[in-house]
């Protein structure tokens, strides 16, 4: 772990990997350091933003390293369920990827609980990483410029749902009709960081 100033009022904490991030922000989460009013993951990283007024970052330092990482990706937590229509464009392409036919791609997609580790790229979109054997899917060989809202996708160990309309090169394999970001709703995205997902197959 190495602890660094961002700022005046925040600390970034470097890990070794993505495990120990989400292990971090689930001992963060369940026990919050006083003064610490934001607590962003990322793929190696936690930012952890602070009240100067509460807190100084000295004092936050060393409670994070203090703070003992529980197993983020076992139970526990909200549970999201989305509802996907399987006829994604590159679902044949992920298929021969992983060298199964499209059926078994989506048995192994509704049969693998994602948790989302942390957000990025658009507000609502939510970096999912599975439970068990990891995917192994690479990004498009070039992007699309025009990616549909709700559109189910993978892509470099991860999976994910884009919240709107915009570029990408993520690998689609469905759709859900689900919003997963609403200003309209509180809160907006429902795909937080923490967050458990498991994706049925809507026909």
């Amino acid at each position: 772990m190495r602890v660094l100033p961002s700022g005046s009022t925040a600390l970034l904490v470097e890990l070794d990997g993505l495990d120990d991030v989400l292990g971090l922000y689930a001992a963060l989460a369940a026990e919050p350091i006083e003064g610490v009013v934001d607590v962003v993951p990322a793929a190696r990283t936690v930012l952890l933003v602070t009240d100067p007024a509460v807190t100084g970052l000295d004092a936050v330092e060393q409670a994070v390293r203090r703070t003992t990482p529980r197993p983020a990706r076992q139970g526990g937590g909200e549970t999201v369920d989305l509802p996907v229509v399987y006829d994604g464009e590159d679902l044949a392409d992920v298929a021969a990827l992983l060298g199964v036919d499209t059926a078994e791609v989506v048995r192994r997609h509704t049969g693998t609980e994602w948790t989302v580790a942390f957000c990025g790229f658009a507000p609502g979109f939510g970096y999912l990483v599975p439970d068990g054997e990891p995917w192994d899917v690479p990004r498009r060989p070039s992007p699309r410029t025009r990616v549909p809202p709700g559109s189910v996708a993978l892509a470099g160990g991860f999976g994910g749902v884009y919240p709107r309309e915009s570029p990408g090169g993520w690998q689609l394999i469905g759709r859900t009709d689900v919003p997963v970001f609403d200003v309209d709703r509180d809160p907006a995205a429902l795909l937080r960081p923490g967050v458990r997902v498991r994706f049925t197959e809507a026909g």
